[in-house]
């Protein structure tokens, strides 16, 4: 379901965040969650080597009001959690027919964890101003910037101005020339990549409008952007992080694309048309 965060991946999505203390206890909860509803405040307590206050700061921290609406939604999210939908990393050695089956269900859970940490409120936020905006830039480093240009290449499709560059120099030029009629989109995993807090930061002096693509998580850019759509990525060692994020940020942009054109469809059919027959047209040559 749009929004309805399974609490587990809450926790490991945050993990980073807390604070030593608190990430005792989510270690604890991470490591053996079926184990869970069964215990008290003490017990848990006690698993995680802290104190019944930790547990419950713990609680608070992730937004909820104590220990016990935290075994509720723990015990709701066991109920539609299976270890075959667990995230599953390579290891050396892997058949190909392993790998092939292990990155194909990390990347659907992928993408099922994030529609679960979506709201549906920054998807229209972020629809409406993409849809009011003058110009659209999206800006991205590394693997991120590989999602900024699918991005482009879509929007460009329905004749939106729209704007992305490889090159951070390039990126922190034009945000100096932004407007407040413009949408900045700024795609980064950590939510704290340097270059994109610098962009956020002068995107924000020129008044744009911006929209995060950000791993839920506490970050820079998740608390300082306007509109914020999380993603969910796995915890993993040997495949690239920037595999499951790549496919989540994917997700998001054809969510936000795909809502634009089906909004504004009667105004752009005919550019998505032009568009498809000059490409047929090219491939039957």
């Amino acid at each position: 379901m749009i929004g309805n965060a399974n609490i587990l991946v809450k926790i490991r999505e945050m993990k980073d965040s807390l604070t030593p203390v608190e990430q005792k206890v989510a270690n604890s909860i991470l490591e053996d969650p079926g184990e869970i509803p069964q215990m008290s405040i003490k017990m848990l307590s006690k698993k995680s080597r802290t104190s019944e206050a930790s547990v419950l700061r713990f609680c608070k921290t992730i937004g909820y009001t104590g220990f016990r609406e935290f075994i509720v939604s723990i015990t709701s999210a066991l109920a539609i959690n299976t270890e075959d939908k667990a995230y599953t990393d390579l290891r050396p050695g892997d058949e190909r027919s392993e790998i092939i089956q292990k990155i194909a269900k990390s990347n659907v859970q992928s993408i099922e964890d994030t529609i679960s940490v979506l709201d549906i409120h920054e998807v229209e936020k972020a629809v409406d101003s993409i849809k009011k905006a003058r110009r659209i830039y999206f800006f991205g480093i590394g693997a991120s910037n590989l999602v900024c240009e699918d991005a482009a290449h879509k929007f460009l499709r329905i004749n939106m101005e729209c704007f992305t560059w490889e090159d951070n120099h390039q990126q922190l030029a034009m945000a100096t020339l932004l407007t407040p009629e413009d949408t900045v989109i700024l795609i980064s995993n950590s939510g704290n990549t340097k270059e994109i807090v610098d962009i956020l930061d002068v995107a924000k002096k020129q008044k744009a409008a911006t929209i995060a693509i950000t791993r839920y998580s506490k970050s820079i850019l998740a608390e300082n952007s306007g509109i914020v759509l999380y993603i969910s990525t796995p915890e993993i060692s040997i495949r690239s992080g920037a595999m499951g994020s790549r496919i989540a940020m994917l997700t998001v942009i054809d969510i936000l694309f795909s809502c634009v054109a089906s909004e504004e469809y009667d105004n752009i059919r005919g550019y998505l048309k032009k568009t498809r027959d000059v490409i047929q047209e090219k491939e039957r040559r």
